[in-house]
């Protein structure tokens, strides 16, 4: 399957330009979860090659393998029911913000195969949460699905810095009903200051206010708890890192996204002119340093979803041995194909056999 991918539809894909094809992948994927049948069989011949999988509990929930689909595919919730069938062990949506927006101006989305890599400067282009909320209304709900379902949080680009917060909070009370978990993004570097988010002080303002509606929620009658993750950049450094980490802890936060796109441009990306976060294999020795900072900074206890240069079972690995829980992929199944997914998880099934797990 990867290699009629990587012949046949990869070059076609390629010769679109970046978004068009991006929109064409949520178009085919839509369709195949509105297809129940097909959706059915698929993941059930999918699921038949991940035998021997091992469910992974993190958050209070059981992911069927460590494998999920990063925010930022799905940016509106219209794909995400067929994920399954593709050999996902969860899938996040969004980004998703408050007010809906259009993002940055186009071109933003930019390949290099050579590198397998992506540069992109999107700009949380979504409906909106209350569009999102509506749709996901109208899907499986937390309970009723094949694999958890998390929804990734951003800041509009026009809400003021100073009240960031409250515009995490309209979208976390308009979608934390449909969510298994939710993701606190702090780290795009698409979206003016975003990033100052993860300053100790206004990082403490946000976990505060989104925290508290959460445990207010809690105690209403036939109402949950939402398990709350960060997501947070590669660029920071070893003394930020460990005042996020001490925030989190004071805040009790349920995990930490390792990472998002960095604006670093190692080796042949010092000549490159395009703005934007870089992501795919230039980034996959940088975010597996921070996880295992953040693994032996908590002494295992947090736990940690891995992305970021996935492109094979060894890089998924690295990240696991690393102390990740689960892993995230994206830009690896642009250069990979659709099953991608299923692969890095039967490829992870069959290390456990060899090692003895």
């Amino acid at each position: 399957m990867a290699n009629y991918y990587e012949t046949l539809i990869r070059p076609a894909l390629f010769r679109k330009d970046s978004e068009r094809a991006h929109e064409l992948g949520v178009d085919a994927l839509a369709l195949l979860g509105a297809l129940t049948p097909l959706r059915r069989t698929l993941e059930w011949w999918v699921r038949r090659g991940l035998a021997g999988a091992q469910p992974v509990e993190a958050f209070g929930l059981r992911f069927p393998n460590a494998v999920g689909l990063a925010a930022g595919f799905d940016k509106n919730a219209r794909a995400w029911p067929a994920a399954a069938a593709l050999g996902f062990g969860h899938v996040e949506i969004g980004t998703v913000t408050a007010l809906a927006q259009g993002g940055n101006p186009k071109p933003r989305m930019f390949r290099y195969p050579a590198e397998e890599a992506v540069i992109n400067r999107m700009g949380f282009n979504n409906e909106g949460s209350e569009a999102v909320a509506a749709r996901l209304a109208r899907q499986p709900a937390p309970g009723a699905r094949r694999i958890p379902l998390g929804v990734n949080l951003g800041k509009s680009k026009v809400t003021e810095i100073e009240k960031a917060a409250e515009d995490y909070l309209a979208s976390f009370q308009r979608l934390a009903d449909y969510a298994d978990y939710l993701v606190l993004n702090v780290s795009s570097p698409n979206t003016p200051n975003l990033r100052q988010l993860q300053d100790e002080s206004r990082l403490r303002e946000l976990l505060s206010t989104i925290t508290g509606a959460n445990a207010a929620r809690a105690a209403q009658v036939g109402k949950r708890r939402v398990p709350i993750l960060l997501k947070i950049a590669p660029d920071l450094t070893w003394p930020q890192i460990a005042a996020v980490l001490g925030v989190i802890a004071e805040y009790r936060l349920d995990g930490i996204i390792a990472t998002n796109t960095t604006l670093a441009r190692p080796g042949f990306f010092a000549t490159v002119g395009e703005a934007g976060g870089l992501s795919g294999a230039p980034l996959r020795r940088r975010a597996t340093e921070i996880i295992n900072f953040i693994s032996r900074a908590t002494n295992g206890r947090l736990p940690i979803i891995g992305v970021g240069g996935i492109v094979d079972v060894e890089s998924a690995a690295e990240k696991l041995d690393a102390g990740a829980t689960l892993v995230q992929i994206y830009t690896g199944m642009i250069y990979r194909g659709p099953f991608f997914a299923a692969k890095l998880a039967r490829g992870l099934v069959e290390r456990q056999r060899r090692r003895g797990v």
